[in-house]
């Protein structure tokens, strides 16, 4: 799981991700052109992304076809998120509950 905060610690590297959410499956070449980066720091940011598991990679003949793998940052709304927020629902349902007790009939 560390390497998948450090990957998602990085600007570029998230851009990179919210570019496979929008199109999945796009090519070194396809990604480059809609971002402001040097084919070499994408090539670069892809392969940590790649070593965290959170693009996948499926050649077809000679191109390389990147895609996003949404399991490490699922597993990280699992693990961080999700426990925060059901204090927040219980507490929020808790409060609807008294005011609706209190609420005079």
């Amino acid at each position: 799981m560390d390497n998948v905060f450090k990957a998602l610690a990085d600007a570029s590297r998230r851009q990179l991700l919210d570019a496979l959410y929008t199109k999945n499956g796009q090519t070194l070449t396809e990604l480059c052109e809609h971002l402001n980066m040097t084919r070499q720091a994408v090539t670069k940011h892809l392969a940590i992304l790649e070593a965290a598991c959170l693009v996948v990679i499926e050649w077809r003949g000679r191109e390389k076809h990147h895609y996003l793998n949404p399991v490490p940052i699922h597993e990280i709304f699992v693990r961080w998120i999700h426990k925060y927020e059901r204090a927040q629902m219980e507490a929020l349902h808790a409060l609807k509950t008294k005011l609706e007790e209190d609420e005079p009939t």
